[in-house]
């Protein structure tokens, strides 16, 4: 059964430079339309039975949505292979994609001790810059991956140099404005091999494989000084391995930026990425890792999920998955669930407006349950807001809260409003609530946390700056405490007691935050519109 749940309005991104949404350029016209590809009509979808809100809207719904499964143009699809994603993401210590996994509700790993409440500046490492507006550090959403290979993973990277040898390595991979991946010592911040350079800036946040094999992701977000795409290297070698061009043919929409950070199932050694050109990718990578020859290569067979039409299709949030489904939103304010056993929509849901912040995935002894938090785009300059806690399986509301929210100009720069950053789903002792951030409504900007029930306000917090930076959660296990750690467009980093909200620490950096940060054990790793990555340590 497809459902559609409906709600007022629809929105869609504008673009950004350093005060404006998430999106840089200007919605492009849509790309010519294909000759007419092969599809393929998947079987009905595998989720769980659940009452549908109202069975005479699946067709509008299917209709709307034109779901077809594509290869390349002119090419014959070939056969699905349904998708399961295990419950445990990564096989190696680290954060490799963006809020650490499948269900995008972590961003931290490793243990820490929080007990002096402070924050301190541990090493910093300042990137390269590309041309004005984009400059250097990281933007939205920017966050590194933080990774401890295998021993024989690191034994098969002569980049590495000495460091090959080095058991503590933990290495810091950071994608910049600047069009480069930058490799740090977490421990000291110094670079532990040559940068890649990938000829355009870079937005959203690269990925590594999660069984620990030398094989990154890295989606583009500005066209510079290449083609526009999404780019695989082999770190065996330092070389690139695939490229996935965003101005697909086969797409509708022109705009080819990868904002999006990929997720690897590695059940089934295949990669799920959207991009801002309005398809969903899945790719059988026929990843090969051999550590006595020293070799990382792969044959990749694409499958492209299209829907819709128009130029609002844009995927900017990072998918999000648990078991069989996969759940994302495009600019033009629908959300969908996608099966991933025969990749057609099990639901979609109009949310009211642009959707850049993915999907948080919690799961519950109801099935997965989802929050999600929309922007003020195609409302105008004024309008709400929205949060919301879905039922995964059905797209059914379990509370939506809305917040009034007002944007405006700086300039010839929009400044859009209302919820740019993911959620943080509380567990452990903060397990009764979710923390959402929000940009100018109205405050300049707030974090609030809502009880997981029914949506009421726990706490909130009013930073005095806008925010798109997510907030992340960092717990001391030894004292039995969650604390906060959350970022402002005004250069400040803070730590935010999870049980009332009160700053118990803050931290100035050298300029605005975008990205989101990266924690392991005592560290976090954060970068700046600056032009810098910091490393800051936990006290």
């Amino acid at each position: 059964m497809l459902v559609l749940a409906a709600c007022a309005g629809r929105q869609s991104a504008q673009p950004a430079a350093s005060a404006a949404a998430p999106e840089p350029s200007p919605t492009p016209p849509a790309a010519p339309e294909p000759a007419a590809p092969a599809a393929v009509t998947p079987a009905a979808p595998a989720t769980p039975k659940r009452p549908a809100l109202d069975p005479a809207l699946s067709l509008a719904a299917y209709r709307k949505l034109r779901p077809e499964v594509l290869a390349g143009r002119g090419e014959l699809p070939p056969p699905i292979r349904p998708q399961e994603f295990p419950e445990r993401y990564a096989l190696a210590d680290g954060v490799l994609t963006f809020r650490g996994g499948h269900r995008r509700d972590g961003g931290a790993f490793g243990d820490r001790r929080i007990e002096r409440k402070e924050l301190e500046i541990a090493w910093t490492f300042k990137t390269g810059a590309s041309p004005p507006p984009w400059g250097g550090g990281a933007g939205w959403t920017g966050q590194p991956v933080i990774v401890r290979w295998p021993d024989a993973v690191r034994a098969a990277m002569p980049s590495l140099g000495a460091r090959q040898a080095d058991a503590g390595l933990v290495e810091v991979v950071q994608g910049s404005l600047d069009g480069n991946v930058y490799f740090l010592d977490l421990r000291t911040g110094k670079p532990t091999r040559p940068p890649l350079r990938t000829g355009n800036p870079i937005k959203g946040s690269v990925s590594v494989d999660p069984r620990g094999w030398p094989l990154l992701f890295v989606g583009q977000g500005i066209p510079a000084k290449a083609p526009i795409g999404l780019r695989v290297y082999a770190l065996t070698t330092m070389q690139e391995v695939f490229f996935l061009p965003g101005r697909d043919p086969v797409a509708r929409r022109g705009w080819g930026a990868f904002d999006s950070s990929g997720l690897v199932n590695r059940e089934t050694d295949t990669f799920l990425v959207g991009g801002e050109n309005g398809l969903v990718y899945l790719v059988e990578l026929g990843a090969r890792f051999d550590p006595e020859a020293r070799t990382m290569t792969i044959a990749p067979r694409v499958l492209r999920y299209r829907f819709g039409s128009g130029a609002k299709l844009g995927i900017e949030n990072s998918l999000a998955a648990d078991g069989a489904l996969a759940w994302f939103a495009d600019n033009g304010g629908e959300l969908q669930a996608l099966d991933l056993q025969t990749l057609r929509p099990a639901w979609a849901l109009e949310v009211g407006d642009d959707t850049d912040a993915s999907v948080v995935v919690e799961g519950t002894p109801d099935g997965p349950a989802l929050y999600v938090a929309s922007e003020v785009d195609l409302q105008g300059d004024a309008g709400k807001g929205r949060i919301r806690r879905l039922d995964g399986v059905t797209g059914q509301a379990r509370w939506v809260k809305e917040y009034g929210c007002k944007g405006g100009w700086d300039g010839p720069r929009r400044i859009q409003a209302g919820s740019f950053s993911t959620p943080l789903v509380g567990k452990d002792d903060l397990a009764d609530r979710v923390v959402f951030t929000l940009c100018l409504c109205p405050e300049p900007g707030a974090v609030v946390a809502l009880a997981k029930d029914d949506g009421r306000e726990l706490w909130r917090l009013e930073v005095g700056a806008d925010l798109w930076s997510t907030p992340t959660a960092v717990r001391d296990a030894a004292a039995g405490k969650t604390w906060i750690v959350q970022a402002d467009r005004a250069g400040r980093l803070m730590l935010v007691d999870g049980a009332d909200g009160k700053v118990a620490a803050r931290l100035q950096l050298d300029a605005n935050v975008e990205a989101s940060p990266a924690v392991f054990d005592d560290t976090i790793v954060l970068a700046t519109r600056g032009g810098t990555v910091y490393g800051i340590r936990l006290r």
